[in-house]
C-alpha cells in the first residue's frame, strides 16, 4: 500500500486544482521504463503503477539561488511546479535506480528516522494528485481456484469528489556514469507516505496514503519549512470520514489495462466474500 492509484486529471486541470505556478510537464525527464509508458506519462492514468512518470506538485526556488538565503536578500521566491517525477524514491547515495523499486512507499511513523527519507522529510516534500487509489481486500471466506483467500480490488477517494492530496518525498540521484551536460545524467523520484488506515477502510486494508488538505499544502511544500516537529505534526494527522470506497473490477490487477472503466463499481451479484467497509457485512458469501 499504496500500489496503484488513478491519475486522471490533464496537466491544465491540476494547474487550477493546485494553484501551480509552472508547469514543467513537457520538460524531458530520464525515465527508468525499458519501454514506452502507456499511457504516455502526463496524459490521464487510471492505472499508475511504480516505475511510471506521474505528475507531482513541489516547490523550489529557480536554479542557482542560494537555499539559506530568503527573500529579504534579494532572492527569488519559490514557485509551485507541476512536474513528470519517477515513483520509487531512489536515494541520492544508491549505487543504481533498482532501489526505486522497493521504495514507492514510506511509513509515516518512521520517515524521520530512515536515513533513505529523513533528509527528503525536511527539505524535498511533495504532493502527488490522484483520483483516488486501489486497494486489495483479502476476503475472509472466498477461496480462489488454488486455494488461496480471494482479493478483491477497491477504489478509494474522497466523499466530497475533491482531488486526492498524497503526502509525498522526493529525491535527486546523479548517474555517475553520464556527463553533467546530458540530461540523462539526474534521475528525479518520489514516493507516497503511507498511515494507518482509516476506520472501516481498514476492513481493506491496515494502510492508506496520507492525504493532506488544502490548508496544509503551503507549508507542506515550503523548502524553507525544516522543523521536524512540524514535519511530525503532518506525519501524526488523521481526518477520518473523508473517503468512500467500492469494489471495481479485477482487471486493475495488470498494468496494461487502463481507463475510467477501472474506477467503475462492479455489480454486487459479482462479489464472492466480500466484506462492505462501511458495514462489516459480508457480501456474496
Amino acid at each position: 500500500m499504496c500500489g496503484r492509484y488513478a491519475a486522471s486529471a490533464r496537466p491544465d486541470e491540476l494547474i487550477e486544482a493546485f494553484d501551480v505556478d509552472e508547469d514543467h510537464i513537457d520538460e524531458p525527464a530520464r525515465s527508468v521504463l525499458k519501454s514506452p509508458q502507456s499511457p504516455p506519462a502526463g496524459e490521464p492514468d487510471w492505472n499508475m503503477a511504480p516505475s511510471k512518470q506521474a505528475p507531482v506538485v513541489l516547490t523550489r526556488r529557480p536554479r542557482g539561488a542560494d537555499p539559506e538565503a530568503g527573500q529579504s536578500d534579494g532572492q527569488p521566491a519559490p514557485a509551485r511546479q507541476l512536474r513528470l517525477l519517477t515513483w520509487g524514491l531512489v536515494p541520492s547515495w544508491s549505487k543504481d535506480v533498482k532501489m526505486g523499486l522497493r521504495m514507492t512507499n514510506a511509513r509515516a511513523e518512521s520517515v524521520l528516522g530512515k536515513g533513505a527519507f529523513a533528509k527528503a522529510a525536511l527539505s524535498r516534500r511533495c504532493i502527488v494528485p490522484a483520483e483516488g487509489w486501489y486497494e486489495w481486500q483479502v476476503s475472509p471466506t472466498a477461496v480462489d481456484a488454488k486455494g488461496k483467500p480471494r482479493k478483491q480490488p477497491f477504489f478509494i477517494h474522497r466523499a466530497d469528489g475533491a482531488p486526492v492530496a498524497f503526502a509525498g518525498l522526493y529525491e535527486f540521484w546523479r548517474d555517475r556514469e553520464l556527463p553533467d551536460d546530458d540530461p540523462a545524467a539526474w534521475l528525479t523520484t518520489f514516493t507516497i507516505i503511507t498511515t494507518a488506515a482509516d476506520p472501516g477502510m481498514d476492513r481493506i486494508h491496515d494502510r492508506q496514503p496520507l492525504v493532506l488538505e488544502p490548508g496544509q499544502w503551503e507549508q507542506w511544500l515550503d523548502p524553507d519549512e525544516k522543523d521536524p516537529g512540524y514535519v511530525q505534526g503532518v506525519l501524526d494527522f488523521a481526518d477520518p470520514g473523508r473517503f468512500e470506497a467500492h469494489p471495481v473490477s479485477r482487471a486493475v490487477g495488470a498494468t496494461r489495462n487502463n481507463g475510467p472503466s477501472l474506477v467503475e463499481p462492479v455489480p454486487e451479484s459479482e462479489l464472492e466474500g466480500v466484506v462492505d467497509p462501511m458495514t462489516g457485512e459480508v457480501i456474496g458469501a
